[in-house]
């Protein structure tokens, strides 16, 4: 009990530091105008997975365009820009299935490879029942639903580029099977209640994607070579680093989404960055921009990991008129300075008394 109450203080107590730093005297954190909308043209959006990575910046995007956010997630929203505009978006883990919406973007599902492969059995139960849920939440609404799916359902692809009509390559009983299968379950019962129950549906297949508010321990190649290279680490490559992979910006990802979601496509949609890099490539280009001396290794290959990964987003361009506007080699920049910033505020935290 007594170690209890010690933890519940220590946790307090960076509450109180956090509120204080938000609330002193000096420059107060401003934040973009908000577009005004009317009843007509204002929808009241609700978010899965809105305190994840690309949900905040979704969440983000909408807001600042005048629409009410319904946000549904296990974790804090500190991600979010306009946290403090109360009236504007809803936290919590409130029951959501008594909201009413008018879109309902389904991001919530863990999305690293660490992550999902931890825990398999809670990765398919959020992309099976978490999507049986919003798709029932959708019929009793009549809300539009977007599932947000990936490149994962293509597998280790032996067709390249890959396009929608590609039916994939995958091991179902593999250690990422429960991810990969766990979104091509949630498509078809996209597809199904899209048929048997006439539910508007959309569906995005995104790509790899990266940009500030990733977590410094996600796992996955972008922010693990930042890492590495910001502390002068050895950047670790698994496999001989020939495998191809296509990296998109989250600020494009978003623009891809609420296209999409505006759509009338019901069918997937390749949403990602067609740019191809070899894995050797890219570790030589995120250690030349962040001016790093760090070596480079190889170790062995991971199971099930795709040799190539790109996308064919014809039709996301014929249908969306999208396109990615930011390279990659931009994008890379403002998120190499966003690990920057994270890893000296950590620093800086460690050292206070």
């Amino acid at each position: 009990m007594v170690a209890r109450v010690e933890a519940l203080e220590k946790e307090l107590s960076s509450l109180r530091l956090m509120l204080a730093r938000q609330t002193s005297a000096g420059p107060s954190k401003t934040f973009p105008d908000v577009r005004f909308r009317n009843e007509e043209t204002r929808k009241r959006i609700l978010v899965t997975g809105g305190a994840g990575f690309v949900g905040s910046h979704l969440v983000d995007k909408l807001m600042m365009d005048g629409h009410e956010l319904v946000h549904h997630d296990v974790v804090n929203p500190y991600f979010i820009e306009g946290c403090l505009l109360k009236d504007a978006v809803k936290f919590g883990i409130a029951p959501i299935l008594l909201f009413t919406v008018d879109q309902i973007y389904h991001l919530a599902s863990p999305a690293s490879p660490p992550h999902y492969m931890y825990n398999p059995v809670k990765t398919i139960k959020t992309n099976t029942l978490g999507t049986i849920n919003m798709l029932g939440l959708a019929k009793r609404v009549k809300a539009t639903v977007l599932l947000a799916s990936t490149s994962e359902v293509y597998g280790d692809p032996e067709v390249h580029p890959q396009p929608e009509t590609y039916w994939g390559h995958v091991n179902t009983v593999g250690p990422r099977s429960c991810y990969d299968e766990g979104k091509r379950v949630a498509e078809s019962l996209m597809v199904a209640y899209n048929k048997q129950e006439r539910v508007s549906i959309r569906i995005a297949r995104i790509f790899n994607t990266f940009g500030p508010r990733m977590h410094m321990n996600d796992g996955r190649v972008v922010s693990n070579f930042i890492i590495q290279a910001l502390q002068g680490n050895p950047i670790t490559i698994y496999g001989n680093g020939s495998q191809t992979r296509s990296f998109q910006y989250v600020d494009d990802l978003v623009d891809g989404l609420i296209s999409l979601m505006n759509s009338n496509c019901s069918s997937p949609v390749n949403i990602g960055n067609p740019e191809e890099h070899s894995i050797a490539n890219f570790a030589q280009i995120i250690r030349d921009l962040v001016g790093s001396s760090s070596e480079i290794v190889n170790q062995p290959s991971q199971e099930d990991d795709p040799q190539q990964r790109k996308p064919d987003i014809s039709r996301a361009a014929k249908e969306l008129n999208w396109r990615p506007k930011v390279s990659m080699r931009d994008g890379l920049k403002r998120t190499i300075e966003y690990f920057r910033d994270q890893i000296d505020e950590h620093r800086r935290l460690s050292e206070e008394p």
